[in-house]
């Protein structure tokens, strides 16, 4: 008890400094950084002072409303996965009755998502989305001590069947769309060399890799693609000179796994780029296309399930008939840009009617890996006409997953090697 009064003595002394130093606190802000006036929905005027958990200001609830936080990996407005998830944040706010919002931005991995989702949780936040697969074990902790928050986790694969529970998209949809529109690109430029910028090497990355691939063979069988690994969701500089990399080495065309514009901003004069994530990260003529998600609809209706007590907590992943993914420029109301609009009409209507059969559910990720599929071992994976399985998209044997076929290969026009499970 003495101990813990020290403690509590020396935080209302650091409290009264900090306010006597910085005045209230916004209600959103990185770690050790003030939050940009726009990340808020509330004036830093009229915002009350926020709790600090772990060295993040964590925000305050509102009364009488349903309160929702975002956890981000990365900066509000990073032009790609943590802006796609603030949309639908804000999508939120616009769409559904008596909800206030708020975020933690730029929260690192491990344990200081863990001291983050505790206070928004003990702040009496009730529904908490946590943006990263990296959230995922402190997610997990969490919800076990809170029962009445609900916790739902992006792009994880645990669930505890209650109030924690994860939900994502097959964004392999897409990224095999993207990749019959880089192969029908590169063949036409008569360049048939790609490149793939991916983060870190887990189930999502090689899957998205491989989608990516079987796409561009429909297109141009006779392309290939390198990889470039980056470690990294966000770091500008990291994913240009990767996009660099993969240019200088030959690609015609690159694609990423991570959030900046940075194949777009790399390409030369005649090559191009496709971005990830954010539909209005896709703004250079040297940009094909962007890979995008759009969360607002998917959120709202969990955010109201939550509020009825109805929500599921388990596995939800959905294909692009849900409309929370897109392919910027060939969805309705979007112009295509430049390099995508003088692909060969044969290779346009391929790419248009797939997505046609995907937005209808014609189409699925049980479709873009359905055999024959070889990996670049020249071992099959997939015997024709024989479908993969979802526990199979989401593991790797080697961290201790019960998938048969998994997702440890490299699609047979991939020409790097696989990376290393640590």
């Amino acid at each position: 008890m003495k101990r813990f009064m020290q403690v509590f003595m020396m935080c209302v002394v650091l409290s009264l400094i900090a306010a006597q130093c910085g005045g209230a606190a916004p209600t959103q802000a990185p770690k050790e950084e003030a939050a940009p006036e726009e990340a808020s929905s509330e004036s830093a005027e009229e915002a009350p002072a926020a709790d600090s958990g772990g060295g993040y200001q964590i925000p305050t609830v509102e009364d009488g409303k349903h309160n929702v936080a975002f956890v981000y990996v990365g900066p509000h407005d990073d032009g790609g996965w943590t802006q796609a998830h603030d949309v639908g944040r804000l999508y939120i706010e616009e769409n559904v009755d008596d909800v206030h919002t708020a975020y933690v931005e730029s929260v690192a991995e491990g344990a200081d998502a863990e001291q983050v989702i505790r206070s928004l949780a003990r702040k009496g936040f009730n529904t908490i989305f946590t943006t990263s697969f990296g959230y995922m074990d402190a997610s997990e902790i969490v919800a076990d001590e809170f029962p009445d928050v609900d916790i739902v986790h992006i792009s994880g694969f645990k669930t505890n069947e209650d109030n924690f529970g994860n939900l994502f998209g097959a964004m392999e949809d897409i990224k095999y769309l993207a990749g019959m529109l880089a192969g029908a690109r590169a063949k036409a430029d008569g360049n048939p060399k790609l490149g793939y910028i991916a983060t870190f090497p887990i189930p999502e990355e090689l899957r998205l890799g491989n989608a990516f691939g079987i796409g561009a063979q429909r297109t141009c069988p006779e392309c290939t693609i390198d990889v470039r690994w980056i470690y990294t969701w966000h770091d500008p500089i990291q994913e240009k000179e990767a996009a660099a990399s993969l240019f200088d080495s030959g690609s015609q065309v690159v694609m990423t796994g991570a959030d900046t514009p940075a194949p777009a901003e790399a390409a030369p004069e005649g090559k191009w780029g496709i971005t990830y994530d954010y539909s209005g990260n896709c703004t250079l003529d040297t940009c094909l296309s962007s890979m995008y998600w759009h969360w607002g609809p998917v959120y709202a209706r969990v955010v109201e399930e939550s509020r009825a007590g109805t929500w599921a907590a388990g596995h939800e992943y959905f294909d692009a008939d849900v409309g929370a993914m897109g392919l910027y420029g060939f969805m309705e109301g979007e112009t295509l840009q430049p390099g995508a609009a003088s692909i060969p009409e044969e290779d346009m209507t391929m790419i248009k009617d797939t997505l046609d059969k995907m937005l209808k559910g014609e189409f699925t990720r049980f479709d873009v890996f359905k055999g024959p599929i070889t990996d670049n071992q020249g071992n099959e994976i997939l015997a024709d006409g024989v479908s993969i399985e979802q526990i199979d998209l989401d593991g790797f044997k080697q961290f201790g997953s019960p998938c048969e076929t998994c997702m440890y290969w490299w699609n047979e026009n991939i020409t790097a090697e696989l990376p290393a499970l640590d």
